[in-house]
């Protein structure tokens, strides 16, 4: 499950957006569709199972290449509250 705001929203209040997603993904959706999902760093190691954390290649400035397996999202909209 994830919450899901506008870019516009996004744009206006970035410190909120960055706050749920340390609960859940925030889904951001331009012009009505799902355009980035916005995760914390915990997350993002999570679902990709590195040995390393992103944090860990962040500090020794490597260069990085990811693939990540991102289940298929849904297209409908929900409200959330920030």
């Amino acid at each position: 499950m994830s919450k899901t705001i506008t870019s516009r929203e996004f744009n206006q209040d970035v410190s909120a957006a960055k706050r749920a997603a340390m609960k859940e993904p925030v889904m951001i959706t331009d012009h009505g569709r799902p355009s980035h999902v916005l995760l914390s760093a915990e997350e993002y190691d999570r679902i990709t199972k590195s040995e390393r954390l992103v944090g860990d290649f962040l500090w020794a400035g490597e260069e990085v290449d990811y693939e990540l397996d991102i289940p298929a999202r849904t297209l409908e909209e929900r409200d959330i509250d920030l």
